[in-house]
């Protein structure tokens, strides 16, 4: 299914309004051609303009706001980082009766990693820490809050909500107890009490690109900012199997406190993620689930080990 159809509040694109909003805004481009790029993305809409550039477009209005986001830091973040990210090579404005910016940004090629099908998971588990670790060292000033950088209990509610859905949804067979008892640990883990870090906040496979197994591009800094360096401890269990994951958390040296409230932060997106996108959006659900299968194989091995005789 679309995009376009995932949420009830997406903006309706297709290829002639993009082809419309090129033509008056960059007629140089006129003659490349308009081709939608199949995305499990909820909040843009990508199109392929010629063999090098995409343009990107809001979906819902809360993606406007990312637009702006992206022209102003991925200019500044970009030579302080260790991988490429998205070049804004056109600033498109609301036209044609689309009512918010757009971009044109340079085509980055690569593929999305997937869960389970990884050629070379701890070396690109290194290369993910590489990323993690240069986004925590920019010091550029000015920086907004990230998306998911704010304290772990303001998505309580949200997460004890999706855990009762998903009660109620047997044919996904999935231990809301233990869930419940995971996301509880993570709320009890001390709170971040140092300054706030760079993060891109949205560390999901599909917005990571890769190339002979190793980490080439990051895409999409519409939830970047500055919080707790928890929250870009995502790819821990939405993509790294057990033994990658170990070699990740190592390479980044993050203390228990921390490593609790990112399994927390990533397993809450999953399960609400998971009943909003079982029938609409299988890249996202087929994620959701594969954080809670981890996140549950992760809690059952710490169990047997702490069980282990001394």
């Amino acid at each position: 299914m679309s995009a376009e159809r995932m949420r009830p509040d997406a903006r309706p694109i297709d290829e002639r309004l993009v082809r419309r909003l090129v033509d008056g805004r960059f007629p140089r481009w006129a003659e490349l051609p308009v081709e939608r790029f199949p995305s499990g993305g909820t909040v843009n809409a990508m199109y392929r303009l010629g063999d090098d550039m995409v343009v990107r477009l809001p979906l819902v209005e809360g993606g406007a706001a990312d637009v702006a986001a992206e022209r102003r830091w991925l200019p500044r973040l970009a030579p302080l980082l260790p991988v490429a990210v998205p070049e804004v090579l056109g600033a498109g404005e609301a036209a044609e009766g689309f009512p918010w910016p757009w971009s044109v940004y340079r085509w980055l090629p690569g593929e999305i990693p997937e869960a389970g099908a990884l050629s070379d998971p701890e070396a690109l588990a290194t290369d993910l820490a590489g990323f993690v670790a240069a986004m925590r060292g920019v010091a550029l000033p000015g920086a907004p809050g990230a998306h998911r950088g704010g304290p772990l209990a303001t998505l309580d509610a949200a997460t004890r909500s999706a855990v009762e859905e998903l009660r109620g949804i047997p044919e996904e067979d999935v231990d809301c107890d233990a869930l419940t008892a995971v996301w509880q640990d993570a709320l009890d883990a001390p709170a971040w009490d140092g300054p706030p870090v760079w993060l891109h906040a949205d560390l999901m496979p599909g917005n990571l690109l890769v190339a002979d197994g190793r980490l080439t591009a990051v895409i999409d800094f519409g939830c970047a900012g500055v919080g707790d360096p928890a929250c870009d401890l995502f790819p821990a269990w939405n993509l790294l199997p057990a033994a990658a994951r170990e070699v990740f958390r190592e390479r980044l040296g993050v203390d228990g406190a921390t490593w609790r409230r990112g399994r927390g932060r990533t397993l809450s997106q999953a399960l609400i993620a998971l009943p909003y996108y079982r029938k609409t959006n299988p890249a996202m659900a087929d994620n959701a689930r594969h954080v809670i299968r981890a996140v549950l194989a992760e809690r059952e091995r710490s169990r047997q080990a702490s069980a282990r005789p001394v």
